[in-house]
């Protein structure tokens, strides 16, 4: 398989909601892979299935040299007071802004074989598994922005080159 071009913010599978993925099939293995050879470019800490045009519930996490993906993951726990953190998207070029997340998230799915796995942690990978999940809802980092920071974000997408 190979590396997947990003989606851009305007396509309508990013504010999608993913269907979550029944059976283990080839076709999953293939975009399993992708995900891996997709998120394995430096300085990217995830990428969801819809990022690269597909609509199932699945992502891939590379942070702190951990690369790892989860099949129809859900977010079971967040904990600590949310903090602002400066956040960026593969899919929203160029765009930082600080956005509410939770210090310490954990989510669980499946892997290829089937079984149940976990991952969860603090600081990136937690600002990670809770961007990608948001993804795999249709929901991008730019929705949660306060009013402020929202509307100074869509003035720089709609005079960005990409838009």
């Amino acid at each position: 398989m190979a590396e997947r071009e990003i989606r851009i913010f305007g396509d309508p599978v990013l504010k999608t909601a993913c269907e979550p993925i029944g059976e283990i099939t080839d076709k999953v293995r293939g975009l399993v892979e992708d995900l891996l050879d997709s998120v394995a470019l430096p300085g990217r800490a995830g990428v969801a299935a819809n990022q690269i045009g597909v609509g199932l519930r699945a992502f891939s996490y590379n942070v702190d040299g951990e690369i790892g993906y989860v099949i129809n993951p859900v977010l079971v726990e967040t904990s600590g007071e949310p903090e602002p953190v400066d956040e960026g998207c593969l899919s929203v070029p160029g765009l930082w802004y600080p956005t509410l997340r939770y210090p310490f998230a954990r989510v669980t799915g499946i892997d290829l074989d089937g079984h149940e796995i976990e991952v969860s942690g603090t600081g990136v990978l937690a600002q990670a598994l809770q961007h990608e999940t948001d993804h795999l809802d249709g929901t991008l980092y730019l929705d949660r922005l306060d009013k402020e920071n929202r509307r100074a974000a869509m003035k720089e997408v709609r005079e960005s080159s990409w838009f």
